[in-house]
C-alpha cells in the first residue's frame, strides 16, 4: 500500500475577487489590517454584503474549513509517520501543496495572515526553493498527475454507498487521489464530477469536510496498524 492521498476540492480559498474589491465592507478590513484589498482573504464572515454580487456565493468564502482540515490532517498520526499527502485545490483553480513538516497555526487569523502570503507570494517562506507551501494556477487533472495519482476516487452524498474503509483501501490499494468537497453548500462542478474516475458516499447526509478526513486518516491508520 502507498501513501493516503487527499484533496480538498472546489475549496473556498481566494483572495477577494476584483468585482468586489471596491465594496466599503471589504475596504474597511483591508485599511484595519493595512493591506491592499485585493491581497485580503475572502471571508464570508466579514463580507457577506459584498459577497451577494458574486456568483456561486454560497460555496466561497469559507477558510475556515480548510484551516480545521489541515490541522487535523497533518497533527495526525499517519501524517507523522510519513504516509499522509494532503492537498488543496482551490474554487478558483489554485493547487496547494503542503510539506508533510508544515504545522499550521492553530490561531484562525494567524492562518489567514499565512495564506494571503501564500497566494499573494506563491511560496512560503516566499522565495524558497523548498517551500512548506507552494500555490500555483493547475487544473484538476494535473494536479492529479503532480500527486502521482492513478485517478481521482470522489466522495459524494448522492453516490454509492460504500464503507470509509473499504474507500480507503481502495485508494491505497490503487494510487487513488481522495477528493473531499472544500465548501459549505452546493455540488461539485460539472468539470470536477468528470474528472471522477470513481464516486462514492460514505454517510447518508452531509457531512463537514473536516469530519470526512478524520474518517479518512483513521481508517487508514487503522490498515497500517499504526492505532
Amino acid at each position: 500500500m502507498g501513501k493516503l492521498k487527499i484533496t480538498i476540492l472546489e475549496a473556498g480559498l481566494e483572495l477577494v475577487p476584483r468585482e468586489i474589491s471596491n465594496h466599503p465592507s471589504v475596504v474597511k478590513n483591508a485599511a484595519r489590517r493595512g493591506k491592499p484589498p485585493a491581497q485580503t482573504l475572502l471571508d464570508v464572515s466579514i463580507h457577506y454584503s459584498a459577497m451577494l454580487r458574486i456568483r456561486d456565493r454560497l460555496k466561497r468564502g469559507r477558510p475556515d474549513i480548510v484551516h480545521i482540515t489541515l490541522l487535523e490532517a497533518l497533527e495526525s498520526p499517519l501524517n507523522r509517520k510519513k504516509l499522509l499527502e494532503i492537498y488543496v485545490h482551490t474554487y478558483d483553480g489554485k493547487a496547494i501543496f503542503i510539506h508533510p513538516s508544515t504545522r499550521i497555526p492553530r490561531n484562525y487569523n494567524r492562518f489567514v495572515g499565512l495564506i494571503e502570503q501564500l497566494l499573494v507570494e506563491e511560496r512560503v517562506p516566499p522565495g524558497s526553493p523548498e517551500p512548506l507551501l507552494q500555490a500555483q494556477n493547475m487544473s484538476l487533472a494535473d494536479l492529479i498527475k503532480n500527486a502521482e495519482a492513478s485517478g481521482l476516487l470522489l466522495l459524494r452524498e448522492e453516490c454509492e454507498r460504500e464503507s470509509v474503509r473499504t474507500v480507503v483501501e481502495k485508494a491505497l490499494n490503487n494510487s487513488l487521489l481522495i477528493g473531499v468537497g472544500g465548501f459549505p453548500h452546493g455540488d461539485f462542478s460539472k468539470e470536477t464530477l468528470e474528472a471522477a474516475n470513481y464516486c462514492y458516499s460514505i454517510y447518508d447526509e452531509t457531512l463537514m469536510t473536516w469530519v470526512v478526513a478524520s474518517r479518512l486518516i483513521s481508517a487508514a491508520e487503522f490498515l497500517f496498524k499504526i492505532l
